[in-house]
C-alpha cells in the first residue's frame, strides 16, 4: 500500500509577479500534488529580489524551510518553479527532504495516467530527457526514484531501477524510445490513412486539464472514457464516431489536457499524439466556465496551440460546467464577455443542441452540390455519401448508382473521378 507523503508547497514571487498569480498557481500545484498522492500540509510564498543560482531562493530562506520541514515532519518539498539539477541537489542536502519541482511532479502524474503503449513510451522519453542533465559523477540519485511523489512514475518509468545510468546508456535508451515511438507513429499514420478512406470530418476537443472534455465526448458519442475530477484524469487520445442531427457522421477526438508551465519535455514527447489535432477539421476549445482562472486557462491553451502550429485552425469556443456557476447573472456576464461562445453543461446535458447546431453550420460551409455515377463494384463509395447525410437524389442505372449530393472537399477528393457535370 502506498504511503501518503506529507508535503509543503513553495511558490516564488519576484518583483515582476503579481501575488494573486503566484497564489493561483500554488492552488493548482496543490491539486497536482494531491493527484500524485501527496498530503499537502502547507503552502508558503518566498519573496525574492533575484534568483539564487545555488538554491533558487536565498540560502537563509532555504535554511528556514529546512527548520519547517523538521518541525512538521515533512517528507517532500514541492517547488512551483523549475529547479536546475544543481539547485535540486543543494536544496536536498540543506533541507533534508525530497525536493520536487513542478515539471517532475507533472511527469510523475503523466506516468501514472498513461495506459497505452505509446503513452507510456512518450512519458518515459520525457522522463529520460528530464533525468539526463541530472546525472552526477555517481550516476542518478536513485533515492529520488524509489516511489512516491515525484518518483517519475515508479514502475512505469525509470523509477526503482537498480542500475545506475550513465550518460551514454541514457542517451542510448532515449534513442531506442524515439525509434519505438516512430514505429507507433507510422502505425497511427496508417490508421489515419484508413480513416481518410472513409472521409469523415474530424473534430478535436482541446482545452485545459479538467475542463470536461472527456465528459463531453462521453455525452455526445456514448463513449466510456474514464472521467474523474482530477487533473489529467485522462491522458491517451480517444476517437469516437458520432451521427449529428443532420445525419452527417463525424469523428470526435479527445486529447490530453493542457496546463500552465507544461513541461517542454512533454510538449515535445506528445507532439506525435497531438498530430490527431493537426489532422482535425475543427477544434472545440472546451473551457471550465466555473473556474475563477478561466481566462488565464484560455491563454495557456492558445499558447500551446501556437507552439504546435495550430493557431490557424477553425475553433468553436465551448464554455462547459455552466451548471456550477453561482447564479444566473454570472452566466449572463460570461455570455456578454464572450458573445461568440457556446454555453453548455456536458454533465447535465444542457444546451448541447446549440453546440450541434454550430458544428453543423461550420460543416455546411464547405458543402457543394455535386453529381456522381458510382459503379456497382465501387459501392462502398455510396456508403460514404450516405454517411455524409446529404444525398439529395439517388437513382439506380445499368452502369451504376447516380447520386446528387452535397459533399465537402474531403469526400469529393475521394470520389471525384466518378463525378459528372450534369445533375441527375
Amino acid at each position: 500500500m502506498k504511503i501518503c507523503e506529507n508535503a509543503i508547497l513553495v511558490g516564488i514571487r519576484d518583483r515582476h509577479k503579481k501575488l494573486s498569480d503566484v497564489q493561483n498557481s500554488l492552488e493548482e500545484l496543490k491539486k497536482l500534488a494531491e493527484t500524485a498522492g501527496a498530503s499537502v500540509a502547507g503552502m508558503t510564498i518566498q519573496n525574492i529580489n533575484h534568483y539564487n543560482p545555488a538554491y533558487l531562493i536565498g540560502q537563509g530562506k532555504a535554511e528556514q524551510l529546512s527548520q519547517n520541514v523538521k518541525k512538521d515532519n515533512l517528507q517532500t518539498v514541492i517547488f512551483d518553479d523549475d529547479l536546475s539539477p544543481a539547485q535540486q541537489r543543494n536544496l536536498e542536502e540543506l533541507v533534508g527532504a525530497k525536493i520536487v519541482d513542478r515539471t517532475k511532479l507533472i511527469l510523475d502524474i503523466f506516468a501514472r495516467r498513461a495506459h497505452t503503449a505509446e503513452g507510456k513510451l512518450q512519458v518515459e522519453l520525457a522522463q529520460m530527457d528530464y533525468l539526463l542533465p541530472r546525472l552526477t559523477g555517481k550516476g542518478v540519485a536513485l533515492a529520488q526514484q524509489v516511489g512516491g511523489v515525484g518518483s517519475m512514475g515508479a514502475t512505469r518509468g525509470p523509477g526503482e531501477r537498480k542500475l545506475e545510468y550513465d550518460r551514454r546508456r541514457i542517451r542510448d535508451h532515449i534513442a531506442e524510445l524515439r525509434r519505438e515511438i516512430n514505429k507507433l507513429k507510422e502505425y497511427r499514420s496508417l490508421q489515419r490513412q484508413k480513416r481518410q478512406d472513409i472521409p469523415l470530418p474530424i473534430i478535436a476537443l482541446v482545452g485545459y486539464t479538467n475542463a470536461g472534455k472527456s465528459t463531453l465526448l462521453n455525452t455526445m458519442t456514448g463513449a466510456d472514457v474514464f472521467v474523474e475530477d482530477k487533473l489529467f484524469a485522462t491522458l491517451d487520445p480517444t476517437t469516437r464516431r458520432l451521427t449529428l442531427p443532420s445525419r452527417q457522421k463525424v469523428l470526435f477526438t479527445d486529447t490530453v489536457g493542457f496546463i500552465r508551465k507544461l513541461p517542454h519535455q512533454l510538449v515535445a514527447a506528445f507532439r506525435a499524439t497531438l498530430e490527431e489535432v493537426v489532422e482535425a477539421d475543427l477544434l472545440l476549445h472546451v473551457i471550465d466556465a466555473s473556474h475563477p482562472e478561466y481566462e488565464n486557462q484560455i491563454k495557456t491553451v492558445n499558447e500551446v496551440l501556437i507552439e504546435l502550429g495550430l493557431h490557424d485552425k477553425p475553433v468553436i469556443i465551448v464554455f462547459n460546467k455552466i451548471d456550477l456557476l453561482k447564479n444566473k447573472s454570472s452566466c449572463q456576464r460570461l455570455m456578454r464577455a464572450h458573445p461568440d461562445g457556446i454555453f453548455i453543461s456536458a454533465a447535465k446535458k444542457l444546451h448541447l443542441d446549440e453546440l450541434y447546431r454550430q458544428v453543423m453550420v461550420f460543416l455546411a460551409k464547405d458543402l457543394a452540390e455535386k453529381s456522381f455515377v458510382i459503379p456497382y463494384n465501387k459501392y462502398k463509395l455510396v456508403g460514404h455519401l450516405l454517411a455524409s447525410g446529404n444525398i439529395l437524389e439517388k437513382e439506380y442505372l445499368p452502369g451504376g448508382v447516380a447520386i446528387r449530393a452535397l459533399v465537402d472537399n474531403k469526400l469529393y477528393n475521394v470520389i471525384k473521378k466518378y463525378s459528372r457535370a450534369r445533375k441527375v
